[in-house]
């Protein structure tokens, strides 16, 4: 269990994807596809639930304590501590699965 207070995660939505996956980005974002549409809340409910079951945690473990209405959003972890939890998403992601940094220009 974590000793101070919540771990905090920078994540990236993406809304309306093909399947629900977890992956990070060379910067160190989450990126996360969801198959959810951005409306009423229900991309922010199906966040919280993939990362709860793809973290194993309970729901109530999982906030969204930030950027509730944009695609990027700050998440609170609680109930693990954060050696824990770059082990646990080291698991979900895989960590070959790094998405390459955005070009621009």
């Amino acid at each position: 269990m974590s000793i101070g207070g919540p771990l905090l995660l920078r994540v990236r939505v993406i809304p309306r994807a093909r399947t629900n996956a977890l992956s990070l980005d060379a910067n160190g974002v989450l990126r996360v596809r969801l198959t959810a549409p951005p409306v009423e809340g229900a991309a922010n409910r199906a966040l919280v639930e993939l990362l709860a079951e793809r973290l194993e945690l309970k729901l109530a473990a999982i906030e969204i304590v930030q950027g509730a209405r944009g695609r990027d959003k700050v998440v609170a972890v609680r109930g693990c501590s954060q050696s824990e939890l770059v082990a646990r998403l080291g698991r979900c992601t895989g960590r070959n699965d790094v998405d390459k940094p955005e070009r621009r220009g």
